[in-house]
């Protein structure tokens, strides 16, 4: 892979994430699923907070974007992620390591999150994979280390 090439491809895949981040907070199912490979594996049992809401481990991308949105529907959501470590395993794989932190406001009654207001930090582990339509995420792992929540 020729230095150009890999610096299009680190903005092409921070432009990606920065689209899962947008999906979530803007709710937007079309956005969020389509950050996603087919058959990308989503984990999220080291999240730092059990969320009373379903599963952890989804079993595919259509399911993690349902399942979330759903359960933050009236919460209002910011993400940022910072500092991205991205290496390429090969030109159609890479590896990213993103710092991150969220915060999450319940404002509707009917939320089955366990708490009104909620500030995490931690990092995703992704993969990506390009494909025809691009680069995708193929795994993604989120690890916190801190949870604030009241």
């Amino acid at each position: 892979m020729e230095d150009l090439e890999r610096l299009v491809a680190i903005e092409e895949i921070k432009t990606l994430k920065a689209r899962y981040w947008r999906g979530v907070d803007t709710k937007d199912l079309d956005m969020l699923r389509g950050v996603f490979s087919e058959n990308a594996e989503i984990d999220f049992r080291s999240d730092g907070f059990d969320s009373g809401a379903g599963p952890d481990v989804l079993p595919d991308a259509e399911t993690f974007a349902k399942h979330t949105l759903a359960m933050l529907e009236g919460v209002v959501t910011m993400h940022h992620g910072h500092v991205p470590d991205i290496a390429f395993v090969s030109a159609e794989e890479a590896i990213g390591f993103w710092p991150m932190e969220d915060h999450l406001w319940v404002e509707a009654e009917r939320s089955k999150l366990p708490f009104r207001r909620l500030n995490g930090y931690g990092h995703y582990y992704d993969r990506y994979v390009k494909t025809s339509n691009g680069w995708r995420i193929s795994a993604t792992t989120l690890k916190r280390v801190h949870v604030e929540t009241i």
